[in-house]
Parts: C-alpha cells; sequence; structure tokens
C-alpha cells in the first residue's frame, strides 16, 4: 500500500475537481474514501488470488474509479481507463499530472473503438452484467479475466448473462466477496470472468 499521503493529496485535488466536474454526488463526498477509493482498491484481491496484470482497461472510468485508486497504489501496472465523456477523462488527465501518475492512460474513446487487448479488463457501475461483457470479453488477452464491481444482488444479472457468455465461451471463475468500511457494512462482490 503505498503512503497515506498521497491518498490524502488525490482525496483533495478530486475534491477540487468534484466541484468543477461533477464526478460524484455532493451527498457521496463525505465518503469518498469507504465509497469509492475502498471499493476500487478491492480489486486487489482479485490480483491475489490469480495474477498480478501488466494491463488493464477499465471501461467507463467516469471521475477515475477504479482506475486512479487502482494506479496510485500498483505503479507497476499500466492502467487505461477510457470513458466517452471528455470532462470526466479531463478530470482523470488532472488527477494523473498532479499525482504524477506515469502509469495511468486516461482515453477519451468509445471501448468498441480501442483495438488493443489487455490482461485484466475491469468495469464499476457502468452497465448490466450481460451488456458490459459485450463490451469487455473482446478486449481480454488470452488467458486474460474480466472483473466486474457488482452489488450481492447479482444472481439475476449472472442469469441474463449466459448467453453473452456463451457466444464468447467465457465462464464465471469465482465471485470475490467483500464489505465496505461503514456503518451500514455495505456488502460488494466482483464477478471474475475468463475465455476458455
Amino acid at each position: 500500500m503505498p503512503n497515506k499521503k498521497i491518498f490524502e493529496k488525490y482525496i483533495e485535488i478530486f475534491l477540487e475537481e468534484n466541484h468543477k466536474v461533477n464526478l460524484i454526488s455532493k451527498n457521496d463526498e463525505k465518503y469518498l474514501w469507504e465509497k469509492h477509493i475502498c471499493d476500487s482498491l478491492a480489486l486487489e484481491k482479485v490480483f491475489k488470488k490469480y495474477k498480478q496484470p501488466e494491463t488493464l482497461l477499465d471501461i467507463g472510468t467516469g471521475g477515475g474509479f477504479p482506475s486512479v485508486p487502482l494506479a496510485i497504489s500498483n505503479p507497476e501496472i499500466k492502467i487505461y481507463a477510457v470513458d466517452s465523456i471528455s470532462k470526466k477523462i479531463r478530470a482523470v488527465q488532472v488527477f494523473k499530472d498532479k499525482l504524477k501518475l506515469n502509469n495511468l492512460f486516461p482515453i477519451c474513446s468509445r471501448v468498441e473503438n480501442l483495438n488493443e487487448k489487455y490482461d485484466i479488463v475491469t468495469s464499476r457501475a457502468v452497465a448490466s452484467l450481460d451488456k458490459i461483457c459485450e463490451y469487455a470479453l473482446p478486449k481480454l488477452k488470452p488467458n486474460g479475466y474480466f472483473a466486474v464491481f457488482k452489488s450481492k444482488k447479482a444472481s439475476e444479472e449472472i442469469k441474463n448473462a449466459q448467453n453473452i457468455l456463451k457466444k464468447y465461451n467465457a465462464k464465471i471463475i469465482d465471485i470475490v466477496n467483500y464489505k465496505l468500511p461503514l456503518k451500514e457494512e455495505i456488502e460488494r462482490n466482483i464477478i471474475v470472468i475468463n475465455i476458455e
């Protein structure tokens, strides 16, 4: 885990940017650490269980979650943060520049326009599992995996995604559970998918 100071600086810069470009709701600002940064860093549980990737694509990064916290915490991983909304990508570029994150690459584009393939593709709060699999699975390198953030109520989405998983010869290999450090302990999970 990198030193606490860089995360404190990140929070300060994030809050400044959030006042210019609505990256998260004003009500969520007081839970930035618990609901957004800790949530993003939960992906490290997947890295520990499987393999540390060399490259990671974050689809629909929005305000930079999980890409920016992961770039801070894992300087050895090249992290590509893609979003089609230019003002959000500009904010991610500000985080990259001010925090000197040389391993973070903000890209303003639609994911289907990217030609590269990645060790890990991830997505947090973007679309239902069946829709996001359609974008993510074609971007995986052989033996790569798609790690998608979902709430504990993902079973319906898993059922609805079966046809897409079949189409790509993909399967769910794991569901990693974790809790956000809030008073009411929100349970979340990361669904891990790979292509056979």
